[in-house]
């Protein structure tokens, strides 16, 4: 469990949390003194605190996809920069193919 999973914990959780309020203020209140706001907070905490711990027992689909594709990626062995062989070479074929067209 590293820091991606983490913060994709949390940002599930509060989206959790926000869809659980809006359903329990939505279901019967006519105005804002009519919700009954422990319920609604406590309701959300709980809803909250059930999406972490799935999280930690599942894990994250996004995370493992995010951690699969950059675990995927390898280094290249040459590089561009800096190598002054590649640059060179890449610089001569481009001026041998300009020679050849003219």
């Amino acid at each position: 469990m590293n820091k991606m999973f983490w913060k994709a914990t949390a940002i599930r959780a509060i989206k959790t949390m926000c869809q659980t309020a809006v359903a329990l203020i939505g279901s019967g209140a006519v105005g804002i003194l009519d919700v009954d706001w422990i319920s609604v907070l406590s309701a959300s905490a709980l809803a909250g605190v059930i999406s972490v711990l799935t999280s930690i027992a599942t894990g994250l689909p996004e995370v493992d996809m995010a951690e699969s594709i950059y675990m995927d990626v390898e280094e290249p062995e040459d590089s561009f920069i800096g190598d002054g062989e590649i640059c060179e070479s890449i610089y001569t074929k481009g001026e041998a193919e300009k020679d050849g067209e003219e």
